[in-house]
């Protein structure tokens, strides 16, 4: 059972399965395993959404990063790294600092404050929401159209 939980995982998420194996995910990557990370390295740089689960098989864990897989082009429009951790027993310094229970979705803005905290799946339509309402991202617009 463990092994092919391992192998669905890992071929839903094969950047996990590097990570897993010490490689380090490229930069561009959009869904990347939290590893030893800190939310510090994407400040003012992206906006990390972190999906946490207790285990790869949570139905509500693959529902969201499925959503978000679909819009990723919306979310990375927005500067949005999605950062997945579903080892709790791994105790990742992300874990460690935002101390999720169970499933939690967790947006986190480019000034490292945490704008939303949610304990079920969100589409991507209420996330981008939620990030253009910040004082950061309308500031990016208003830049967006004065400068294009």
């Amino acid at each position: 059972m463990i092994r092919t939980l391992a192998f669905v995982f890992s071929a839903l998420f094969p950047l996990a399965a590097l990570a897993a194996d010490g490689v380090a995910p490229a930069d561009d990557e959009f869904v990347r395993p939290v590893g030893d990370s800190e939310l510090s390295e994407y400040l003012w740089i992206k906006r990390p959404i972190v999906v946490f689960a207790d285990t790869p098989a949570d139905p509500r864990f693959q529902q969201q990063v499925d959503m978000l897989l679909e819009g990723e082009d919306v979310m990375r429009d927005r500067d949005v790294v999605v950062l997945i951790d579903t080892d709790p027993d791994a105790r990742s310094p992300i874990r460690s600092k935002l101390r999720p229970r169970g499933f939690q979705m967790v947006f986190v803005d480019k000034d490292g404050v945490v704008k939303l905290r949610k304990p079920s799946p969100w589409s991507v339509r209420e996330i981008g929401r939620s990030i253009d309402k910040t004082p950061l991202r309308q500031r990016e617009i208003r830049e967006r159209r004065e400068g294009g």
